[in-house]
């Protein structure tokens, strides 16, 4: 019987020191307020996702999207309620977006989706989705605050993602992300891919 009961207190320390590796793994990965990946992540998901675009010849989509205004509402309703609306905002994009596809928040209220395997048209149907989950409907922060929302996204997918490294692709998402705040918000731009790699052109590409 002690045999026994020392075998289990070992297993129970295994497991424990399991579940505490990956909580740390998560932590290290996760941003702590939406569960989203992280900036070092999901720039790390994009790194790998481009090798492999480029590998086997295959396209690649790259979303920047920021939450439009989204400083107003701390002044306005406080900070507690902005953390509530990016949560909130988080759960709308994840529903949005396919399962295969990785989303990270980037920094503050920006958001950086990697879409694999998508063309231009396809990145921007996959920008209008995100796009139309933030909008549909205010956030209720509280029973008697709905705070109206929408997000402005920058879209690139280069033909020849071979072509193109991180830097020149997160530039080009940034700048059609620029256009569509410059433009009035609540909309969606996409970089054009020629010249990616020295500072794309930007194609005007209203919502509908």
């Amino acid at each position: 019987m002690a045999h026994l009961h020392a075998g289990k207190r070992i297993l129970d320390v295994q497991q424990e020191l399991i579940s505490a590796r990956d909580a740390l793994r998560v932590q290290a990965t996760h941003d702590p307020l939406t569960g989203l990946w992280n900036h070092a992540a999901i720039f790390d998901i994009l790194r790998r996702e481009l090798e492999r675009a480029q590998r086997q010849r295959t396209s690649l989509g790259v979303v920047m999207a920021d939450l439009d205004h989204f400083k107003q509402i701390n002044d306005t309703y406080g900070h507690p309620a902005g953390d509530a609306v990016l949560r909130e905002a988080t759960r709308r994009l994840q529903s949005a977006v396919r399962t295969y596809d990785s989303i990270g928040r980037y920094g503050g209220e920006e958001f950086l989706v990697v879409v694999p395997g998508a063309d231009e048209a396809s990145a921007l149907q996959q920008a209008e989705r995100l796009r139309a989950s933030i909008s549909k409907a205010p956030i209720e922060v509280d029973q008697s605050s709905a705070i109206p929302l929408t997000i402005s996204l920058g879209v690139t997918a280069p033909a020849e993602p071979e072509a193109s490294n991180l830097e020149s692709l997160l530039r080009a998402a940034d700048l059609a992300l620029y256009e569509a705040k410059r433009k009035g918000r609540n909309r969606v731009e996409m970089a054009s891919a020629e010249g990616v790699a020295d500072g794309p052109a930007v194609t005007a590409r209203p919502t509908a």
